[in-house]
């Protein structure tokens, strides 16, 4: 099987899941993501919206998705930009309708132009109308202005009696991963663990931070990947600003590198962070930090398993903070009494990890029915502790301040347990600094 066939009956399988929930008389309908620009005639680079792909696997603008349960001539109708000769001279070659068919597996495909004409008749063949309101404005009024128009006429044909959210059905299939997700996530993990070794084999005092990104967006490039956000690198007391993006600052002899960055790989988005010394060795109050994050890092991924809470790494990467803070003299009470009031917030300020597939910060709910839900196969989450000790400090002795220390790495919850797809990056303060003084 090829893997253009498998792809599209991956798709096409999320597809008739979706239709299965939905159930006959609804109506799916999802807009692509916009064109943006950047500044007079110049756009950002595209990219899809996250639900259209995951869905559609379609990556051009201009695009309407509508899944139409049982309709007899077809359940998954595209509207694209038709075929255009002298835009895709500037602009790239398009599918156009009939691509639409043959090379993405839709039913029925028509231009985009002719929406208008379109939509409304197969809007008022449906009883309930699934949408994510409030992704496009634009898009928005155009649906409410089809469904009043049908309201209004309802005496001459049928309309849609609800309005129903798409996301918390979309959203929620999302949440649970396919093999062939955890496969593509797996890459993108491996291409990001190469990055980040690749900075630890280059780094040097005197270099600047943007050096640094720099050798991410080329080990990801090389590989048709790109970053899956700004890279966060952060060196001395810029690591206690949590999403310190300047990337400017010189690296200093005796300081602490802060690196979150991550790749995103044929849509899917990894996202690791390590902390490690410029000079290749970490100091004592450094490596005194640095050893409290890493026992809080594997409690928490500990935690990450079948019929546990989401809560549950969280609490346990919390405790593991607390009592490391407590032990160093950082913290003073019990350690139950320091655990109730949240003792360790002011130098862990942030949860243990997110979501993560085609977003950085997936979708999925962390509660349900106001209680946090339990951890299932096919999640895929991070599990990112830290310690930051601004330069203000004045509660924390001089010893720790300006440091900022940040593990994560991609967790799958396997049926066994937790798997990590980040696992072959150095992560203890002894396996970096042999890592890194293999290669300085």
């Amino acid at each position: 099987m090829s893997a253009q066939t498998a792809a599209s009956r991956e798709y096409a399988r999320r597809r008739r899941h979706l239709m299965e929930l939905m159930g006959p008389g609804g109506i799916a309908v999802l807009p692509a993501a916009p064109a943006r620009r950047r500044s007079r005639d110049t756009n950002y680079e595209y990219r899809q919206d996250s639900d259209f792909f995951y869905l559609t696997g379609f990556a051009e603008p201009e695009s309407v998705a509508v899944l139409a349960p049982e309709r007899p001539e077809g359940e998954f109708i595209l509207f694209c930009r038709d075929r255009d000769p002298q835009r895709e001279l500037w602009d790239g070659i398009r599918a156009g309708p009939a691509g639409a068919v043959t090379d993405h597996a839709a039913d029925d495909a028509f231009p985009i132009d002719d929406i208008d004409d379109i939509l409304p008749g197969l809007l008022e063949r449906s009883e309930r109308v699934y949408y994510a309101m409030g992704a496009s404005d634009a898009f928005d009024g155009r649906l409410m202005e089809w469904m009043h128009r049908l309201q209004s006429n309802r005496q001459r044909g049928g309309a849609p009696d609800e309005l129903v959210s798409l996301d918390h059905l979309l959203h929620e299939m999302r949440l649970f991963k396919s093999r062939a997700e955890i496969r593509i996530m797996q890459r993108s993990a491996k291409l990001a663990v190469a990055a980040h070794r690749r900075a630890m084999t280059v780094c040097r005092p005197g270099m600047h931070e943007y050096e640094l990104e720099a050798e991410f967006r080329h080990e990801f490039a090389r590989h048709g990947a790109q970053c899956s956000y700004t890279p966060i690198v952060a060196a001395g007391a810029n690591a206690c600003i949590l999403h310190y993006t300047e990337n400017r600052a010189p690296l200093m002899d005796g300081d602490l590198v802060l690196i979150d960055a991550g790749c995103e790989y044929r849509m899917y988005a990894s996202d690791v962070t390590r902390t490690f010394p410029v000079n290749g060795r970490y100091s004592e109050p450094q490596r005194e930090l640095y050893d409290i994050v890493h026992a809080a890092h594997a409690a928490a991924v500990d935690k990450v398993r079948p019929g546990n809470h989401w809560n549950d790494p969280h609490e346990a990467a919390v405790r593991e903070i607390t009592r490391g803070l407590k032990e160093l003299g950082m913290l003073e009470g019990r350690l139950e009494d320091l655990l109730r009031k949240e003792a360790c917030k002011p130098y862990f300020m942030h949860r243990t990890g997110h979501w993560l597939g085609i977003d950085v910060h997936d979708v999925g709910d962390y509660k349900v029915a106001q209680q946090w839900r339990l951890l299932e196969p096919g999640m895929v989450m991070t599990v990112e502790p830290g310690i930051y000790v601004s330069a203000d400090a004045g509660k924390a002795a001089a010893r720790w301040r300006g440091i900022g220390i940040r593990l994560e790495d991609d967790v799958h919850l396997s049926r066994d347990g937790p798997r990590i797809l980040s696992r072959d990056l150095p992560s203890s303060a002894e396996e970096i600094e042999a890592f890194m003084g293999r290669v300085h």
